[in-house]
């Protein structure tokens, strides 16, 4: 066991991170691809979190480096949506901060999170990848590294077909169910039950039919806009009960994301397609649809990104020795 600790710390360790809207991860692994620790945080896009990013980045570090030596990771890439920010001192300052007071001497590898997701979803270099999570956007690469992208512009521009997307139309679709009175469905239900919108108003508040519609109004303006995207789950479990709404959300998702990715797939290309994120996934029901519209609109297989943190310490070995980065190595750090 002491001459294997000896192998390990002479080769010394990789970090991965995969930061997006919904959850920061971060993964160290050994020169041979073995996962030894995982850490995982809230959000950390700074766009979307910018007063709580650099924090969610230091929880998830704290996990991570839990019982190893920090000075032994000598290469570490991680994968940011929102990548933007770090452009803005204040930003770039805090993520720097955190870096240090965790311990870690190398500098960090700050890459799209595109270029994590498709490296996480196959080996070869070049291809087309969509990640569809709280936020949505494509991206074409060469050589692994992102060469064209589309959408990605955030809840208030685009994202569209993203779980902020679903959210929005959820409430949408509640609005309007409200505003023509009568029974409600499935989602417009789970809605109001999420918000704690009582049916009948409560104690001091003027009765009428329309208490409902202004509380909805009322409570989701209170909120930070990203929150919105919590509202898309319900959408899949409505749509599993045969809610109409839910089912005409679903499709008009689907089809922007297809749309999205054709803004950027070449006419021919067969190189991979790589999907990623929650709603691309094959158990959702976005992603159910999406794959049947991309399968009939494109050529290359499509393949989905397992674990983006994974790719991303992948690429991080790759950086520190080309040579031992190979395919069952990535493999072994994405089956997670």
């Amino acid at each position: 066991m002491a001459q294997d600790r000896v192998v390990v710390q002479s080769v010394g360790l990789v970090l991965g991170g995969d930061v997006g809207g919904t959850s920061t991860r971060i993964l160290v692994a050994s020169h041979d691809g073995m996962s030894l620790r995982r850490g995982t945080a809230g959000g950390g896009n700074p766009t979307a979190h910018p007063e709580t990013a650099a924090d969610a980045l230091d929880r998830s570090l704290c996990e991570a480096l839990e019982g190893l030596d920090p000075a032994m990771v000598r290469a570490a890439v991680i994968g940011l949506a929102g990548g933007t920010a770090l452009h803005h001192p204040r930003v770039s300052a805090a993520f720097g901060r955190v870096w240090a007071a965790n311990g870690l001497t190398c500098a960090p590898a700050y890459v799209p999170d595109l270029e994590v997701a498709f490296a996480a979803g196959t080996a070869e270099p070049d291809g087309t990848v969509l990640i569809a999570g709280t936020g949505a956007s494509a991206g074409a690469l060469r050589d692994r590294r992102l060469i064209q992208t589309a959408d990605g512009h955030g809840w208030l521009l685009g994202d569209d077909g993203s779980g902020f997307w679903l959210g929005r139309e959820a409430a949408r679709a509640t609005l309007c169910s409200l505003d023509a009175g009568g029974p409600l469905g499935p989602l417009a239900t789970s809605v109001l039950g999420a918000l704690a919108i009582a049916e009948h108003p409560p104690a001091g508040e003027p009765p009428g039919p329309s208490h409902r519609r202004a509380r909805v109004i009322s409570t989701l303006n209170e909120r930070p806009p990203i929150r919105l995207a919590e509202l898309a789950p319900l959408v899949t479990s409505a749509f599993e009960n045969d809610d109409a709404v839910a089912g005409d959300i679903v499709e008009r998702a689907a089809g922007l994301l297809s749309r999205t990715l054709g803004r950027i797939r070449e006419a021919g290309e067969v190189t991979p397609i790589v999907l990623a994120g929650s709603l691309a996934g094959e158990r959702s029901p976005v992603g159910a649809r999406l794959r049947a519209m991309v399968s009939e609109r494109f050529a290359g297989d499509v393949f989905s990104a397992a674990d983006g943190v994974g790719g991303a310490a992948w690429l991080a070995l790759a950086s520190l020795d080309p040579a031992a980065a190979n395919n069952e190595v990535r493999a072994r750090l994405v089956q997670h």
